[in-house]
């Protein structure tokens, strides 16, 4: 299905309050999980090569957006995972990899394909040969789109701290696999 959004780069951080608008919807957060969302997206953001995409509706409204950045094996994320991952053998995944650190659409706007565009365009960018990220550790729409694209589990059952559900780590080869 196509979508009538236009996707493009975004000053994430001035669009930030839209970006966890759409986030909350999507994610199911209170108005305090998005209160620590916002500084930490805001810090992410300072991060060398960190970029975001927005998929903006006919009308202007942000209904989707992904944001990502070279992975950094200091960054907490990447402390966290990385002994999942080296128990599994895949720990070299930290390193020369683009992390997709947020991909979120609006309820209202999911299954259209704007989720795909927004992975696809921020990857497509990338000067790195790989691409990791982590999703909720269900089979879920999200982790079927990005097996669609070539991701593959490296992790599964990884505890963030604070996190009430476990993930899985992803990773995939770039660019992206298209749909056929």
């Amino acid at each position: 299905m196509e979508h009538d959004s236009v996707v493009g780069p975004i000053d994430l951080a001035t669009r930030v309050d839209d970006a966890l608008a759409v986030q909350a919807l999507a994610f199911g957060l209170s108005e305090d999980e998005v209160a620590i969302r916002r500084h930490i997206v805001l810090r992410h953001l300072r991060y060398p090569g960190a970029r975001a995409f927005g998929a903006m509706n006919p009308e202007g409204r942000l209904v989707g957006f992904v944001y990502g950045m070279p992975n950094d094996r200091t960054h907490w994320w990447s402390t966290v995972v990385e002994p999942y991952l080296r128990r599994g053998g895949h720990d070299e995944w930290l390193d020369d990899s683009f992390v997709i650190t947020e991909l979120h659409v609006h309820p209202a706007h999911q299954g259209r394909g704007i989720g795909r565009t927004l992975i696809t365009t921020i990857t497509d960018t990338a000067e790195q040969p790989r691409s990791i990220l982590s999703a909720i550790d269900t089979e879920s729409p999200a982790r079927r789109l990005y097996r669609t694209l070539g991701y593959q589990d490296l992790a599964r059952q990884v505890l963030f701290p604070s996190a009430p559900k476990p993930y899985a780590v992803m990773g995939a080869p770039l660019p992206l696999e298209r749909a056929r």
